[in-house]
């Protein structure tokens, strides 16, 4: 008989060493997976994880990527330290693509220093005002946040669909789903001519470190920690439970928003139907492998980044799917997960036979 019980002290070198623990478990079921496809591991490997970081063009892009995963692992970092299940970081990337990308079609022509500012703010309260409504839901009436900040992520993507089909598609377009291209005046600026690495980057990095200041280094940011760790204590000591909860879903929603609107004025350009892969969803994943940490997750979101690139490069030069890298993904999460119940558990095992007496 197997019996679970709780750890009475947890290992901080495990909390440390077990997101490389899942990475390394990962790592070996690809390898067997691939096997399995008649590929070869370490070429599969090379390509996945070295061969996005072969050149500078690469390199560009692996950052193009880690943006907005960025951005929102940041923001649900702060949620989930507050323990708020915010699952809702896609559906805020695409409101505020969708909000942001609105404001610059309206000021398509505008010459003004401040078009793109203002674009950028339209983008950020968007992302906002969408993770409003479900954490309105939740302090009123008690509602499932994880339930309602899902359904959340798919009525944005229809907004999204119907905005690119009906009142935003470019007349000029052919009949194409998407908004005209927005003009220099709106776009964010490239910071290297022989690549797309955009402003959004540096947007994101400063992001990182400026939740990492106010968690650690600020009261409310104290508040936060204590809540998430002990709500009743929290509560005890007076903290405003729905003012922390308002706050961290504000930020994360205006960080997610802010990831929309940087991709579709920086490297995409225009409003399209699929302006995400799925960087919401993957960004739980990347706050996890952080631990948590707005530093961390400028690490392990530059990692899921790689893989990003790794899964275009495995397609075209060894014929795997796309798939792979969701599949890479949720590995990577099980075995996180499984890492973490072993640092505050252990198994032990009981013999079922009787007492002799």
């Amino acid at each position: 008989m197997i019996r679970i019980q709780a750890r009475v002290e947890q290992s901080t070198l495990m909390k440390i060493a077990s997101p490389i623990l899942a990475i390394i478990l990962t790592l070996i079921f690809s390898s067997v997976l691939f096997s399995t496809l008649g590929k070869d591991p370490i070429q599969a490997m090379h390509v996945l994880l070295i061969a996005p970081l072969s050149d500078l063009y690469n390199i560009g892009e692996m950052f193009v990527k880690m943006g907005p995963l960025l951005l929102c692992a940041v923001g649900l970092s702060l949620c989930y330290r507050a323990n708020l299940w915010n699952i809702g970081a896609e559906g805020q990337l695409l409101m505020g693509a969708l909000g942001g990308g609105a404001a610059a079609l309206a000021l398509i022509d505008s010459t003004s220093i401040f078009a793109l500012p203002i674009a950028i703010l339209c983008g950020v309260v968007s992302g906002m005002v969408w993770a409003a409504f479900p954490t309105y839901l939740k302090l009123k009436f008690n509602s499932n946040l994880i339930l309602t900040t899902i359904m959340f992520n798919y009525i944005a993507l229809y907004l999204l669909l119907w905005a690119v089909h009906g009142p935003l598609r470019d007349p000029d377009g052919y009949g194409f789903p998407e908004s005209a291209l927005f003009s220099d005046a709106v776009t964010l600026p490239v910071l290297f001519e022989d690549g797309r690495i955009h402003l959004g980057i540096v947007l994101a990095i400063i992001s990182a470190f400026a939740a990492w200041i106010l968690l650690n280094k600020s009261h409310i940011g104290f508040q936060i920690r204590v809540f998430g760790e002990d709500e009743p204590a929290a509560r005890y000591a007076g903290f405003n439970g729905k003012k922390l909860s308002w706050t961290v879903m504000l930020i994360a929603g205006g960080l997610a928003g802010l990831a929309g609107v940087a991709e579709v004025t920086g490297p995409i350009g225009q409003l399209i139907p699929s302006i995400s892969p799925g960087y919401g969803y993957s960004a739980i994943i990347v706050a996890y492998l952080g631990r948590l940490h707005p530093l961390g997750a400028l690490l392990s979101a530059t990692f899921m980044a790689v893989l990003y690139m790794g899964g275009d490069l495995a397609q075209i030069e060894i014929g795997v799917p796309t798939a792979v890298v969701g599949m890479f993904q949720g590995v990577l999460l099980f075995f996180l997960l499984a890492c973490d119940f072993f640092i505050r558990y252990r198994l032990t095992f009981i013999s079922n036979q009787p007492i002799q007496e």
